[in-house]
């Protein structure tokens, strides 16, 4: 399961990463609040399509609602909203260097506030990727001035949204996804349309939309199940590869040869990965009792019988009860593991 969301982790990097260029591309035939909105329908009605042939939207559990409804504001209400009056005052370098702060601020929110654990090694990872980050972004002098603080705030609105989104990681991560498209792509292109922005061809729609699905839709499902078993930090380490992903896909599309920076990011990068992946956190631990609902397989922390035949396939989803549990193994900042240290 670790493994996997290592995978899922990278991929949601990758398909943010790649959706950045060809949202560039998009920018040039119309506003950037209205293209957000655009991006973020696209991604709401794409997997509500997936959803609708899989069964349908799965019920979100009541507890779950105000998480979500404050991940919503802050994710994709705010920090888009904050991102684009930034980049309207604000050079391109200082922009992508600013960029870098939301892994800063997502793990500083995780172990300060919801006392994720952190040692040496996993530090000296988050640093290494955003450095790789920073030096694959920075192209001229960056300047201090309002926009950059709007940027730097929204940043801080989506280290809000990732840490929230953490709590409700359990949840199905499609519905998830699909609610927050919808509801945040609304609210975003009604308010372009309020300051008057007109709605593009048809073309320029469901190309838009495709670009959103994959690269927000998708890529945030990903990342919500990635939560559910590495924790905020660690996810947002990994996904803070994605400008080596956007970098990448644009040298290959314009045919370019990557530089000297471009290699020296990645050298950075792919430390901060192996000192995750490499990671080992073990100590004695007490899981106190919890009934939940989420995608596992029957390891140590799943004993349980089903109400329901059972075909055997793992992992599966349905309601179970933990007990009290006194063990200790290597773990992560999982659903099961968010203990104080």
């Amino acid at each position: 399961m670790r493994r996997r969301a290592i995978a899922f982790a990278l991929l949601s990097a990758a398909l943010f990463g790649a959706s950045t260029p060809l949202a560039k591309i998009l920018l040039g035939s119309t506003t950037p609040l209205l293209l957000a909105g655009l991006l973020y329908l696209g991604a709401g009605i794409g997997l509500a399509a997936w959803l609708a042939l899989r069964g349908g939207l799965k019920p979100i559990a009541r507890r779950d609602m105000p998480w979500l409804g404050a991940a919503i504001v802050a994710g994709g209400i705010a920090g888009p909203a904050l991102l684009m009056f930034g980049l309207a005052r604000t050079d391109g370098a200082t922009a992508s260097l600013l960029l870098n702060l939301e892994a800063v601020f997502t793990a500083v929110i995780a172990w300060v506030a919801f006392r994720e654990n952190v040692d040496r090694r996993v530090f000296a990872g988050m640093v290494a990727i955003v450095l790789g980050g920073a030096v694959l972004s920075f192209q001229g002098t960056p300047h201090l001035e309002a926009g950059a603080i709007l940027i730097a705030a929204a940043c801080l609105a989506w280290a809000l949204d990732n840490n929230l989104t953490r709590r409700i990681s359990g949840g199905d991560a499609a519905t998830l996804a699909c609610v927050k498209g919808l509801v945040a792509g609304s609210v975003n292109l009604g308010l372009a349309l309020v300051q008057g922005a007109h709605v593009p061809a048809p073309g320029f729609l469901a190309l838009a939309g495709v670009v959103g699905l994959l690269g927000y839709g998708v890529s945030l499902a990903l990342f919500i199940v990635a939560l559910r078993d590495l924790g905020t930090a660690r996810t947002a380490a990994y996904f803070s590869v994605a400008p080596f992903f956007g970098a990448g896909l644009a040298l290959l599309l314009l045919a370019e040869m990557p530089g000297i920076a471009f290699w020296v990011a990645t050298a950075l990068m792919a430390a901060g990965v192996w000192l995750h992946i490499s990671e080992r956190h073990r100590h004695a631990h007490t899981h106190e009792p919890l009934a939940h609902d989420h995608e596992h397989m029957h390891d140590e922390h799943h004993h349980h019988e089903h109400p329901f035949p059972w075909d055997g396939k793992e992992p599966h989803s349905h309601a179970h009860q933990h007990g009290t549990l006194a063990h200790t193994h290597p773990h992560h900042p999982d659903l099961h593991h968010r203990h104080r240290h």
